[in-house]
């Protein structure tokens, strides 16, 4: 089975159909390739909101949505893709009105904004109005919305393909390989150019809020072809997630004047952030959770969470403007956050590192400018620094539409100007190889068990608190796990609909992002953005204020080859010079 395209896209998430779109309205052929349907695509989980300097309700400006973005990043951010982002950003919201997106309003008419965790007016003296929201399903309508256009504008879809294999030969990108799950063919699918936008790996957690499908494949399979990963260090927890089970609960919920309190119904966050509270940046709010958890001042029947009260809200507002995460609450929980305390806890929520991209998306090949030729990438796939050490809520669904929409353009410029490449002699046999592997050996592992040791050792060793014992444990603990991935059974030996086949093929790729993720962490010997490191409790601009590219040793399996990118101060330089550390 084989197919060709102009312009391939990995992912229908909001990357992905903001990519499409915007190639497809480049006057060439774009087929998109998704696990899911795209309308069940992972950015539909995202609550809260869309952050723009709109000024609808409050005034505000592009260098102040700046300067927060930076500052969150724990200045790990590259200046010049913070600014191009806050300045797009604007642009795309209005964009996806016009495109029919429903945006909650102000009386006037106007597209609604409220306040959101690290935004602020005036370089941080106080919280403004920047989240422009559709009640708590925002990123539910932006997937409707964009897919309607793709529709419109007669993108292909091949739903529930699975991407199997990156062709990439002398440097350029030659399409890839996709295994069909209702019919067990494998498909090559020829193009110019290639745009990944496959979404995260926060599946390598026990405690998440990502879906089952975020598993990192398209990071792992760069990955193993000796391309580097970004700072894989840093994974954003999102301080609140529903007790035990992950989901999110939305900033928006403290947004609206949520309040957090623990054991003795103290509203601790006075103590940690006095002049912001509850909306202080995220990395703030998991470490203040976690803080009083380990003092001993947590709820529940293990002590492990702490209480979101809304109690004091009316309901109109709970039940109008945080309607999903009511519901939520009532099914998973059985409690009603009109009358009940929620119980919360930190949740691996969001990737800021992956496959590093320049400001147009494309693939870079070394941390020196070098790239992969007809290859681009977006979304929380990509790495082009604009979350830095600690994404800002509100920044995850701008960065889909604005650099999905420029990989987009710049995806179908270059597939105007070259023609298609020549194929490799045989490019499914890397695949074939896989699953024949996979289907025919006669181990002994349970992949199930492999799975749940690697999510309970990462949540516990490279969390939000770190230390170097821990993560050098937590190395030789990813090399057993993968020395056992190799002898695992797979009992299921069809090829039609065969999940089991799937899953193990997962968790190859998830111990791929766990082994980068883990020699990234014990490699940076500071604490930066999202990660207190009790070894080394200070930041260190003068060593660290630079970007790990973390590459796979072909050579030496088990083994990671740490190199480093310098960070762009392009910008305000002077305006945002690095402060001292907040805990």
């Amino acid at each position: 089975m084989q197919h060709r395209y102009d312009v391939l896209v990995i992912g229908a998430g909001g990357a992905g159909l903001m990519a499409a779109l915007y190639a497809a309205k480049g006057n060439v052929s774009v087929a998109c390739i998704s696990k899911l349907y795209p309308t069940r695509s992972h950015t539909g989980a995202a609550q809260g909101g869309i952050g723009a300097a709109l000024g609808n309700v409050a005034e505000d400006h592009w260098q102040w949505h700046m300067f927060d973005t930076v500052k969150g990043g724990d200045y790990l951010t590259d200046q010049d893709a913070a600014e191009v982002f806050s300045k797009d950003i604007i642009d795309a919201v209005y964009e996806l009105e016009h495109m029919g997106l429903p945006f909650s309003r102000t009386p006037d008419g106007k597209i609604a904004q409220r306040k959101f965790g690290g935004h602020t007016r005036e370089f941080g003296k106080a919280a403004v109005e920047r989240s422009c929201y559709a009640k708590d399903r925002t990123g539910h309508m932006i997937l409707q919305t964009l897919y309607q256009q793709n529709v419109k504008e007669g993108t292909m879809f091949f739903n529930e393909f699975h991407v199997t294999d990156l062709l990439i030969e002398d440097g350029r990108c030659r399409g890839v390989v996709a295994y069909e799950l209702a019919t067990g063919e494998v498909h090559t699918f020829h193009a110019k150019a290639v745009i990944l936008a496959a979404g995260g790996y926060g599946r390598i957690f026990k405690i998440t809020s990502n879906a089952l499908t975020l598993t990192g494949d398209l990071m792992s399979i760069y990955y193993r072809k000796g391309l580097p990963l970004e700072d894989m260090e840093f994974y954003q927890f999102h301080p609140t997630g529903l007790a035990k089970l992950g989901i999110l609960v939305t900033e928006g919920i403290r947004g609206e004047g949520g309040i957090l309190r623990n054991s003795d119904g103290e509203r601790f966050m006075e103590r940690y952030a006095p002049t912001i509270k509850d909306l202080a940046p995220r990395d703030i709010v998991s470490r203040s959770i976690i803080s009083e958890i380990r003092e001993g001042r947590g709820v529940g029947r293990d002590g492990d969470a702490v209480n979101i009260d809304l109690t004091h809200l009316p309901r109109e507002v709970i039940e109008g403007k945080l309607a999903e995460i009511t519901d939520l609450a009532r099914t998973y929980l059985g409690m009603d956050p009109v009358k009940d305390l929620v119980p919360v806890q930190p949740t691996a929520h969001y990737a800021m590192g992956g496959i590093p991209t320049d400001l147009n998306g494309l693939c870079l090949s070394d941390g020196n400018g070098g790239s992969i030729e007809g290859l681009y990438a977006a979304g929380e796939q990509a790495c082009v620094s604009l979350h830095g050490a600690n994404r800002l809520g509100t920044n995850s669904l701008g960065d889909l539409v604005v650099f999905g929409r420029r990989a987009g353009i710049y995806a179908a410029q270059y597939a105007r100007q070259v023609e298609f490449p020549d194929l490799p002699e045989d490019p499914q046999s890397g695949t074939k190889d896989l699953f024949d592997g996979m289907r025919n050996g006669s181990g002994k592992e349970n992949p199930a068990l492999i799975r749940k040791e690697m999510q309970e050792s990462m949540m516990n060793n490279v969390g939000i608190f770190r230390n170097g014992p821990d993560m050098e444990a937590q190395v030789d603990i990813i090399k057993g796990l993968k020395a056992r991935y190799q002898d695992v059974n797979v009992g299921d030996t069809s090829l039609r609909y065969n999940s089991e086949l799937i899953e193990v093929m997962e968790l190859g790729f998830m111990l791929d992002c766990a082994e980068a993720m883990t020699a990234s962490a014990l490699n940076r010997t500071e604490s930066r953005g999202a990660h207190d490191r009790a070894d080394f409790h200070t930041r260190d601009d003068v060593n660290w204020l630079k970007h790990t590219m973390a590459y796979k040793d072909l050579d030496k399996p088990g083994n990671v080859k740490i190199g480093y990118k310098d960070v762009s101060l392009k910008g305000f330089t002077r305006a945002f010079e690095p402060k001292a550390r907040v805990y």
